[in-house]
Parts: structure tokens; C-alpha cells; sequence
């Protein structure tokens, strides 16, 4: 059964730290990969998983950026590959499995988020080719070494931009909606939520469990590169003088904190034989009902899921739309 959506509690909380999650568990032996591994949240989960331990894979489109980055992170390894291009995404893989490496820990933690209209050489749009098939494509090709692991968990960074809009089944490409950046946004960050659900019903009678995550707000990462100014002092994440605004109450975080419920997804005891769930502030999120979805709606201080980002026959179909999408 899929676990249900209603926090457990964890123990933690929306100002805990990625650190602080992870204190005195011993990945020794253990291997993950962390996609974005080399900015942002990503380069905190990957420093953090390895100071506990575990052999960590950052796989990078940029090698030089991506080694730079790392070189405060002795022993992360970097290879590359390129999420909009399924060819590396398929070279990673191979390369990985032919390593004979089990796989016990995968966070899908790179992205990118609101950009001008842009698609792939297959002519997909790029945030859903991006933040969702190409991860989609890269569990795929790695399933053989997370059944390996006898106990792997696969990570999925999603986003409170679920409110900004459901899969569009007959449009997943905007060739006839108007595009629009956080439409099209918001329809990645749910189908990385779908993806966590599905991924979980299919993959744990081999071991295999997913969660998708909500990391809060941070605007000191690159994911915001595409929004104006304007746009960070709506959301209240920058004062009038244009200072920062910290906050985890309302989700304004900063990275060590941002980065703490991908690893309490991947790490945490408390969630052994657990699964298929969204998360937030380092517990699992409760469902928001439709009498709550107007107040949720309207702040950030209410953690909560919308119902269509963990629906199990949408994520079903999500799965079934993404493969054929992969042999086109």
C-alpha cells in the first residue's frame, strides 16, 4: 500500500538542516547519485551524503563547473550527462551499471524552472523534458542497479509550483495552450510528484522506494535565474531594500535547510517501508482537502499537497505517456 498523505512526525522541522537531519547515520558502503549535484540544494545533498559516507555520482552537463564546485567535497565523483539529451543520459547509465555498483540512494534534484519557451531535438518542452523525462528516463536505465541495492530510495525534487497547474495529458508540449513559464512549470513539479507516486507502486516489491519533495523557497540558487526582481518581492523573499528574507516558517529557507528533506527522504529510519508520498519540512505533507485549497492557496506558512500531485491513476498514466514519449 502506498503511504498515506499525513505527517508521522518526523521530529524535524521546516528550520532543520540537511546536517542536522543526517546526524549519526553511517552511509559507509553505501552509493548514491545526485543529479544538479554540483549547485543549490543539489551541491548541499551531495556534500552532506558524502560527509556521512556514502560514494557519491554527480552527473553534470558542465564537467569543469561541476568539478569546481566539488572540490570542497573530497571524493565526489563527476560524470557527465545532459538531461535534454537522452543519448548521455543512457551513457551515464550504462557506465554506472557496468561498474557492478548497487544503488541505494538517487535524488532527481536538477532543474530549472519558468523559462521563455524553448524544446528539445525531439520537440518537447524543456522544463517537463528537463525536470521530469529526463530523470524518468534515467530511473529507467538504472533500475537493475537500484534493485541491486535491496533497499534503494529514489528522490524526487518537486515544488509547491504544483498550484501552478496538473499534467495537460493533450497538451503535455504546449503545441496549442498558450505557453506560459509557470504553467508550464507547475506541470513538471506535479509530474516529478506523479513520478514518485508510480515509481513506488512499481518498484517496491524489489526494494525500491520514492518520495517526491517540496525544498521550500530559496532564491540564492540558480533555479530563479528567469524570474524578475519583481518577482521575489511579491513573494515577500526580499525586503524592500532588496535584502534576502529568511524565514522557514513561510518556506524561505536557506540552502542547508533547503536541502533537508531530500535527505531525510533518503536517509531517514523513520521512513523505512515507506513510500509513494510528498514531503515538506522533513515529514510527510498533508493532503490539502478542497475546503482547505483556497487558504492554502494563498500563503505559504500551510504545508499541504493538492490532491491531483499524488492521484495514483494519473500517476499511472504519467509513467504509461512518459515511455512512449522515450521511444519517439
Amino acid at each position: 500500500m502506498t503511504t498515506a498523505q499525513h505527517p508521522l512526525p518526523s521530529g524535524f522541522g521546516a528550520a532543520s538542516t540537511a546536517e542536522e537531519v543526517i546526524k549519526g547515520i553511517n552511509l559507509t558502503g553505501k552509493v548514491a547519485v545526485v543529479t544538479g549535484g554540483y549547485s543549490g540544494i543539489g551541491l548541499e545533498t551531495a556534500r552532506v551524503l558524502r560527509s556521512a559516507g556514502a560514494e557519491v555520482v554527480v552527473p553534470a552537463r558542465d564537467l569543469e563547473r561541476a568539478q569546481d564546485a566539488l572540490k570542497d567535497v573530497p571524493g565526489a565523483e563527476v560524470e557527465y550527462m545532459d538531461l535534454l539529451d537522452p543519448a548521455s543520459i543512457d551513457a551515464f547509465a550504462e557506465k554506472f551499471l557496468a561498474s557492478g555498483r548497487p544503488l541505494h540512494i538517487l535524488v532527481n534534484s536538477a532543474g530549472i524552472m519558468a523559462t521563455p519557451l524553448t524544446r528539445d531535438a525531439r520537440g518537447y518542452e524543456t522544463q517537463f523534458a528537463t525536470n521530469h523525462l529526463g530523470h524518468f528516463q534515467l530511473v529507467k536505465r538504472l533500475w537493475p542497479a537500484l534493485v541491486a541495492a535491496d533497499g534503494a530510495r529514489v528522490v524526487s525534487v518537486s515544488s509547491r509550483g504544483i498550484r501552478f497547474g496538473d499534467v495537460d495529458f493533450d497538451d503535455l508540449h504546449f503545441e496549442h495552450r498558450t505557453y506560459e513559464p509557470f504553467l508550464a512549470y507547475g506541470q513538471s513539479k506535479t509530474a516529478n510528484a506523479l513520478f514518485a507516486v508510480e515509481l513506488d507502486r512499481r518498484g517496491r516489491t524489489e526494494g525500491i522506494r520514492a518520495f517526491s519533495v517540496h525544498p521550500g523557497t530559496i532564491i540564492d540558487t540558480n533555479l530563479a535565474k528567469h524570474l524578475p526582481a519583481e518577482a521575489f518581492r511579491a513573494a515577500g523573499a526580499v525586503d524592500a531594500e532588496g535584502r534576502t528574507v529568511r524565514d522557514p516558517s513561510r518556506q524561505l529557507k536557506t540552502i542547508p535547510q533547503g536541502a533537508a528533506t531530500s535527505v531525510w527522504c533518503a536517509t531517514s529510519a523513520r521512513l523505512a517501508g515507506m513510500g509513494g508520498v510528498y514531503c515538506e519540512n522533513c515529514d510527510v505533507s498533508p493532503l490539502v482537502s478542497a475546503e482547505e485549497e483556497a487558504a492554502w492557496r494563498a500563503g505559504a506558512e500551510t504545508p499541504g499537497v493538492l490532491p491531483y500531485a499524488v492521484d495514483p491513476e494519473a500517476a499511472a498514466r504519467l509513467w504509461e505517456v512518459s515511455e512512449r514519449l522515450l521511444t519517439r
